[in-house]
């Protein structure tokens, strides 16, 4: 067997090295980033899991969202992005990762806080695509506040839920009518949604509130064939860690294999649970968090 194809140990296959401390402003850039994250650009290989489908990526842009985006054009999906207008060039290098793929790439400017924009969203993907056939609610916000609930300002607080669950609600409810058949939702949780850290109270409440969310819209759209799950990722190597987070050096070190993701690590997932392959799974949270038991 070519080593290429051996079975890779998963504490070894990236490597964590000793992060250095390191600051951005939100969003974060992955540019500056050290170790510049994985987003499979040298290691995602397609087998056409989703050839011709029509996918909404919420932040897209970068982080998570960029991989998974990057892995459904390899598997045959067009893919629509969102990122916010500090973003930009975030999402023109994952817009020339997926037309590299050979697939159609449209980057939206849009902020899902707002109801009028998620709407906008939904009629630009059907006006590009005709339908939806995958849509991924990954946009989030959050902001570690170490010094308690009282640090939390009404303003953050705000914008973490109608970031992390306004949003996520408008376009599942603006979707539906466009989604076929056969269609899936995949929405990014947390393990914070059951191991919450209190320096992130707030984040953490709407990923709780996400597994809810999940597992009552998939019962009711069982019926019209739309499958719903969710992912729940542990700590990931993404730009928001850097520009949310106030010390990178011990990123990860938590999780039973040591270390943080790599997005590139997460997309099969969203692969997975949006193919034929999962047809008999809706309701599910899927966990991906390092070893870290989730129920």
């Amino acid at each position: 067997m070519p080593d290429a194809e051996r079975p890779q140990d998963p504490t070894q296959l990236h490597p964590r090295p000793e992060f250095p401390q390191q600051e951005q402003e939100h969003p974060g850039r992955t540019g500056p980033m050290d170790p510049p994250p994985d987003h499979g650009e040298d290691s995602y290989r397609g087998h056409e899991l989703l050839l011709d489908r029509k996918a909404v990526v919420t932040g897209g842009d970068s982080g998570i969202g960029r991989a998974v985006a990057l892995a459904f054009a390899r598997e045959g999906a067009d893919v629509l992005l969102t990122f916010l207008p500090e973003e930009e060039s975030e999402a023109e290098e994952t817009a020339r990762l997926v037309e590299q793929a050979g697939r159609r790439a449209v980057p939206v400017e849009c902020d899902i806080r707002e109801e009028g924009a998620c709407l906008a969203l939904v009629e630009r993907a059907v006006s590009e695509f005709g339908r939806i056939d995958v849509l991924v609610n990954n946009a989030a916000y959050q902001m570690s506040q170490p010094d308690g609930i009282a640090a939390i300002s009404t303003a953050q607080f705000d914008r973490v839920v109608r970031t992390n669950l306004y949003g996520m609600f408008w376009l599942c409810k603006a979707a539906l009518p466009h989604i076929p058949s056969g269609g899936s939702i995949i929405n990014t949780t947390s393990v914070q949604a059951y191991k919450p850290s209190p320096h992130l109270l707030d984040y953490a409440m709407t990923k709780g509130a996400i597994v809810t969310f999940t597992q009552g819209l998939a019962q009711m759209l069982a019926s019209d064939g739309i499958r719903v799950n969710a992912v729940a990722p542990g700590p990931v190597w993404t730009p928001l860690i850097p520009a949310t987070m106030p010390d990178t050096t011990e990123f990860g070190k938590q999780s039973p294999l040591g270390r943080p993701a790599q997005p590139a690590e997460m997309a099969p997932a969203y692969v997975f649970l949006a193919s034929s392959n999962a047809s008999f799974i809706t309701g599910e949270i899927m966990n991906a968090t390092g070893g870290t038991p989730l129920p």
